[in-house]
């Protein structure tokens, strides 16, 4: 490259995101629990919108989004007007960092937060702030004790992921009203349709201005391949995002499918019900094999082992027997491993697994 063609300053300090991993070499039946996606796939009404959106592959999708973003909005009951729909959640957050952040600006998250946060922060020019948790837990008095005048983003996954913990409503509450003027709340909700009876933020995006929430088509909804996401904000927000994204965002395929599939609640709850119950199950077993995990309210166990030895050794182990995890040094938790809530086979195999490495079969 030229010397004097240099891309923005703080890109070169961001490290590549670095996704789960589906294969190991001379493996065949390889169990992919790295990157927390719904065993059960997506419903049958998003397969059967998505096949007979193939007969219109020639037209231009929808610039507005309405159709889903009025399906959104009756199953949610969210105002639609106030819905933004983006490639993923993904690009709901890229597009709240490039709108609303800045040379001198600065983004908070806290040290387990998701991954891409920083990312979103130093690809805009702003700063990224990294927060201690408490004990794996959000700690909205030390969020607040780093913001100030130069705060424009403070991102808080609630439910956590790589933790699977949530702060309460009442806490989000006090942190979106200690929060600076200027500053904007982003509540990443991916993995908020697992917790029974969550808004995810809804109701403090609806009193106040200062809060966004977003969710994705990618967890729950089984559509991780289709790359769709929603935020809700407030009217002022949403029109300053319309302004930056594409106008064809998302392919008429991906708005057929999320369609169909929020619409289907009976799947989704038959997803949430079945997620709960071999979650509990495979930390419960987990446990009882001296492998602990914080309660977790999302689609994965963050199992914590003695130190990051015995975690890599059980990873080797795991990738012996064909099973994929996630090893989460990048979080700032060397000694843990992230396991997605596969279906009961796979809950059981993975127990096993770990069972051998335990000494315990």
């Amino acid at each position: 490259m030229a010397d004097g063609i240099q891309p923005q300053p703080g890109i070169m300090d961001i490290a590549l995101y670095k996704g789960g991993e589906a294969h190991l070499d001379g493996v065949r039946n390889v169990l992919k629990l790295s990157s927390n996606e719904n065993p059960l796939g997506p419903s049958e009404a998003a397969k059967e919108a998505f096949r007979r959106a193939a007969h219109d592959l020639h037209r231009y999708p929808s610039t507005d989004h309405a159709a889903l973003r009025a399906a959104i909005g009756d199953v949610w009951g969210v105002d639609p007007a106030r819905v933004f729909c983006g490639v993923g959640s993904g690009e709901v957050l890229k597009l709240l960092a490039e709108a609303y952040a800045g040379p001198g600006d600065e983004v908070v998250f806290t040290e387990h937060g998701f991954s891409m946060y920083p990312i979103y922060a130093r690809a805009c020019g702003a700063t990224p702030v990294v927060v201690p948790e408490h004990e794996r837990v959000v700690d909205v008095d030390a969020i607040l004790a780093a913001c100030g005048p130069k705060t424009k983003l403070v991102f808080v996954a609630n439910p956590a992921n790589p933790t699977g913990t949530m702060v309460g409503a009442a806490e989000v509450a006090r942190l979106a009203n200690g929060l600076p003027s200027q500053a904007l709340l982003v509540l990443d909700g991916a993995y908020a349709e697992y917790v029974e009876g969550f808004d995810a933020g809804k109701s403090l995006v609806e009193s106040r201005e200062n809060v966004v929430m977003s969710r994705t088509f990618s967890k729950i909804y089984g559509l991780g391949g289709m790359r769709v996401g929603w935020g809700y904000a407030p009217q002022a927000v949403i029109d300053v995002l319309n302004r930056i994204r594409g106008p064809f965002n998302l392919s008429a395929a991906a708005l057929a499918a999320a369609e169909a599939a929020v619409r289907d609640t009976e799947h989704t709850e038959k997803c949430r019900i079945e997620n709960a119950k071999w979650r509990e199950w495979m930390a419960t077993a987990l446990a009882e094999l001296g492998v602990p995990s914080d309660t977790s309210t999302a689609n994965f166990v963050l199992a914590r082992f003695t130190d990051e030895a015995e975690a890599d050794a059980c990873d080797a182990k795991l990738r012996d027997a064909g099973i994929i995890v996630r090893k989460v040094a990048g979080y700032k938790l060397p000694h843990c491993l992230r396991i997605t809530v596969g279906d009961e086979s796979a809950c059981r195999r993975v127990v096993h697994a770990v069972a051998q490495f335990k000494g315990a079969v």
